[in-house]
C-alpha cells in the first residue's frame, strides 16, 4: 500500500533549525535556540492536531514534551470538542526508555509506538504498565516501521491530524514513504556546524529528491517561519 491508498492522518512536520540547517549540535543537546515566538508558534500548531509523534532521541534530549498551556488555545480545543491535550505518541523500536524522566509525570495522554518485542516490559512489568495509556506495535523493515500498518491503527483510533516533531531520522523514515503532507521550518539566527550534527532529514539520504511548494515565508524578529507543502 502507498500513501495515497492508506487511510491515514494528515502529517505536518514542525521543526526549528539553525541557519546552517541543524536541529541540534554534535552532542545532540536540546535545541533551545528558538525564540519565545517560535515556541508560541509550535504550541499553536500542536493545538490543531489530534496527536504528536516524536522519537526516543528527542525525549532523551529534552526529558519532556511540549503541552498546551495557552488559555485561548485550550478554549478553542474545548469549543471544537477536542480533549485539552493531543495524544503524545513516543516512537521507540527497542522500547528502551528512562521511566523516571519528567515526561511520565506530565498530565498528558501518552502512547508508545514500538515493536512487539519493545512492548514486552511496558506490558508485563508492574512498575511500567501504567506509564502509557496505550501501546501500539508494528513490525519493521530495513530499519523502519511498516508505516502503513501504523496508520491503519491510528485511523481506527480517530487520529486525523498528526504533528511530527522529530528527530531527523524519524522524519526521514516518513518522508521516504511519501507520508508527510506539510513542513513548518523556523530558521533561527545561529550557526551550529558539525558534519555529524543532526538535520531535519537525517539518515542515509533519500533515493529521490522530494519537491516542496512554498506556501508562506514570514520573518518575525530575527527568525523566518517557512511553510511548505510536499510536492
Amino acid at each position: 500500500m502507498t500513501a495515497s491508498t492508506v487511510d491515514r492522518p494528515h502529517i505536518t512536520v514542525i521543526l526549528a533549525m539553525s541557519a546552517d540547517g541543524k536541529i541540534s549540535d554534535t552532542d545532540r543537546s536540546p535545541a533551545r535556540f528558538g525564540s519565545a515566538t517560535d515556541k508560541a508558534h509550535l504550541e499553536q500548531q500542536i493545538a490543531k492536531v489530534d496527536a504528536v509523534l516524536f522519537g526516543a532521541g528527542t525525549l532523551r534530549a529534552y526529558g519532556t514534551t511540549l503541552s498546551i498551556s495557552d488559555r485561548q488555545l485550550l478554549r478553542e480545543r474545548q469549543q471544537n470538542h477536542y480533549p485539552p491535550q493531543p495524544v503524545q505518541i513516543l516512537v521507540s523500536q527497542t522500547g528502551t526508555l528512562d521511566a523516571s524522566c519528567r515526561f511520565f509525570q506530565q498530565p498528558i495522554p501518552r502512547w508508545l509506538l514500538t515493536t512487539p518485542e519493545g512492548a514486552i516490559p511496558w506490558q508485563n512489568q508492574p512498575e511500567l504498565t501504567s506509564k502509557f495509556d496505550r501501546i501500539l506495535t508494528a513490525s519493521t523493515h530495513e530499519g523502519g516501521f511498516y508505516w502503513n500498518g501504523v496508520f491503519v491503527q491510528l485511523a481506527q483510533l480517530n487520529i486525523k491530524r498528526l504533528a511530527l516533531l522529530g528527530g531527523g531520522a524519524l522524519v526521514a523514515s516518513l518522508l521516504a514513504g511519501d507520508w508527510i503532507d506539510e513542513l513548518w521550518l523556523t530558521v533561527c539566527p545561529v550557526l551550529l556546524g558539525g558534519a555529524t550534527a543532526p538535520t531535519p532529514v537525517d539518515g542515509l539520504g533519500l533515493n529521490l529528491p522530494k519537491s516542496l511548494t512554498l506556501l508562506s515565508a514570514h520573518p518575525v524578529g530575527q527568525e523566518v517561519f517557512l511553510h511548505y507543502r510536499l510536492g
